[in-house]
C-alpha cells in the first residue's frame, strides 16, 4: 500500500511520460468516422480499416481547438471545395495529449488538404473506372436531345434561388418559346443528396408516358402570331438537375457511384447545372450535358430551341428558293414547249391526216372486198334458192287452185242460178220463220233481181 498512486497521480505520470517520450508533432493518415463542431472546436473520430476485410484495426479521438480550427477550416474548404465530413480520408498533423480528467487525445494543429484532394481524386477515378467497366459512362452522351425540348423535369430544392432563376429565364425568353417545367424536390446539399436525387429520378421515371408534344413561338414581326409544331414524345423531354446558392463544399454528394449509375442509365437526357467553373463532379461527367449554373441550363435549353427554329427557317428559305428555281425552270420549259406547239401540231396533223388517208384507203378496200364477198355469197344463195322457190310456188299454186275450186262450189251465185233464193231481214239471213214478226220487211235475192215484201 505504501507504493500505491491515486488515479490523478497515475494520469499525471502518464501525461509527463508522454510529454517526455513524444514531444514532437506527427503527420498521421486516417479516415474520419465522425466529425462535429461544438462551440467553435472540431471533434474528430479517427479510424483505420484493414485493406482487405474493411475491418477497423485502429481507432482514436482527435480535437482541433477553436483557435486552430478557425484557421485550418477555411483553407481546407478553399482547396478541397468541401467541408470535413465522415468517410473522408485526411492527413492530420497531431501531437499526443493526456489530460488527468479527460484522458488521451490527439490534438490537431494542421490538416493537409492536398492529401484529401488526392484521396477524393482517387475515389472519383475509381468511380469513373467502374462506370466505364460497366459500359455506362458514355450512355447519356449517346442520347439525342429532342428537337422540341420543352417539357422539363427539374430536380432541385424548391426554395433554391437558382430554381427560381431557371424558371423565370425560361418563361421570359426573348423568342416567345413555351416551356413547361415540373419540379421534383430534392436535397441538394449535405449527406442526403445521393438518396434524395435518386428518389427524384425514380419518380420521374415512373411518371414517363407517351403524349403529343408541341412547340410554340411568336413570329419576329407579330407577337400575337404563334407557330405550333407537334410531335409524339414522352411526358418529359429531358431532366435538369440544378443547384443554386450553395457552397462548393456541398458537391461531394454528387460524387457517388450509386447516383452516377442512376444518371448514366436514365432513359432521358440529363442536364446538370450544380457547380461552378472549376468544379466538375462525377455526375457532371456522366450526364448528357454539363453547364455551370441553373441560368446556364435555361440558356442552353433556349439556345437549343433557337437553333431548331433557325434550322426550320433556313429550311423554309431553302425550300422556297428551290421551289422558285423549279418554277422558273418549268416556266422556261413551258415557254419552249409553247413555241414548239405550232410546229409540233403541224407535224402531228400531217401524220394524223396521212394516217386517216391510209385508214380510209384500207376501209375502202375492206368494204369493196366485203361487198364482193357478200355479192358472191348472194349469187350462190340466189342460185340455190331459185329451184326451191319455184317448187314452193308450184305447190302453193296447186293449193290455191284447189281452194278456188272449193270456193266456186260454195259460191251463192251458183245456188241462185239453180233456182234457190236468199231472204234477208234487217240485212241478216233469215233461217227461222219464227223469229219474224208481222210488219217485218223482207228482202229476197234471186238469180236475177231482188224482191221486197212485208210479213202479215
Amino acid at each position: 500500500m505504501k507504493n500505491s498512486l491515486t488515479l490523478y497521480e497515475l494520469n499525471a505520470l502518464v501525461r509527463d511520460m508522454l510529454a517526455l517520450e513524444m514531444p514532437d508533432e506527427y503527420w498521421v493518415e486516417a479516415e474520419l468516422s465522425e466529425a462535429r463542431e461544438v462551440r467553435g472546436h472540431c471533434y474528430l473520430e479517427l479510424i483505420q480499416k484493414d485493406e482487405h476485410s474493411n475491418t477497423p484495426v485502429a481507432k482514436a479521438s482527435a480535437k482541433c481547438w477553436a483557435s486552430t480550427w478557425q484557421l485550418v477550416k477555411p483553407h481546407f474548404m478553399r482547396v478541397t471545395g468541401q467541408e470535413i465530413h465522415a468517410g473522408m480520408k485526411v492527413l492530420l498533423k497531431v501531437y499526443a495529449q493526456f489530460h488527468e480528467s479527460y484522458g488521451f487525445s490527439w490534438i490537431v494543429t494542421d490538416i493537409d488538404p492536398t492529401y484529401t484532394m488526392g484521396d477524393m481524386a482517387r475515389k472519383r477515378m475509381e468511380i469513373i473506372r467502374q462506370l466505364k467497366e460497366e459500359g455506362v459512362f458514355e450512355l447519356q452522351k449517346e442520347l439525342q436531345l429532342p428537337m422540341f425540348c420543352q417539357h422539363i423535369a427539374v430536380i432541385s430544392s424548391a426554395n433554391a434561388a437558382g430554381y427560381g432563376d431557371f424558371v423565370n429565364q425560361l418563361e421570359n425568353n426573348e423568342y416567345g418559346f413555351r416551356f413547361h417545367t415540373q419540379l421534383f424536390p430534392a436535397v441538394m446539399q449535405g449527406e442526403g443528396v445521393e438518396q434524395s436525387v435518386i428518389e427524384a429520378l425514380n419518380k420521374i421515371f415512373d411518371s414517363i408516358e407517351c403524349k403529343t408534344e408541341s412547340l410554340e413561338f411568336a413570329t419576329a414581326n407579330d407577337d400575337s402570331s404563334l407557330f405550333t409544331l407537334h410531335s409524339s414524345l414522352n411526358k418529359f423531354d429531358c431532366v435538369v438537375i440544378i443547384r443554386g446558392g450553395g457552397a462548393t463544399s456541398d458537391l461531394s454528394g454528387f460524387d457517388t457511384l450509386a447516383l452516377a449509375e442512376h444518371v448514366a442509365n436514365f432513359p432521358l437526357p440529363i442536364i446538370t447545372g450544380i457547380g461552378h467553373e472549376r468544379d466538375e463532379s462525377v455526375l457532371d461527367m456522366v450526364s448528357h450535358t454539363r453547364v455551370k449554373t441553373p441560368t446556364a441550363a435555361a440558356a442552353f435549353l433556349i439556345g437549343h430551341l433557337k437553333a431548331v427554329l433557325d434550322a426550320i427557317e433556313d429550311a423554309e428559305q431553302r425550300i422556297s428558293s428551290i421551289v422558285r428555281q423549279q418554277m422558273d425552270m418549268e416556266k422556261i420549259r413551258i415557254l419552249h414547249l409553247s413555241q414548239q406547239i405550232p410546229t409540233l401540231f403541224s407535224l402531228v396533223r400531217s401524220r394524223q391526216e396521212a394516217s386517216i388517208d391510209r385508214l380510209q384507203g384500207n376501209l375502202r378496200l375492206s368494204v369493196t372486198r366485203r361487198l364482193q364477198e357478200e355479192r358472191h355469197r348472194l349469187d350462190i344463195h340466189s342460185h340455190n334458192l331459185m329451184p326451191v322457190i319455184e317448187r314452193r310456188l308450184l305447190r302453193e299454186r296447186h293449193q290455191l287452185d284447189m281452194l278456188n275450186e272449193k270456193l266456186e262450189a260454195l259460191n251463192p251465185e251458183l245456188l241462185l242460178r239453180r233456182g234457190y233464193s236468199i231472204t234477208l231481214s234487217g240485212g241478216k239471213v233469215v233461217k227461222d220463220a219464227s223469229i219474224l214478226r208481222s210488219g217485218d220487211e223482207l228482202e229476197t235475192r234471186l238469180s236475177k233481181g231482188t224482191v221486197r215484201s212485208v210479213v202479215k
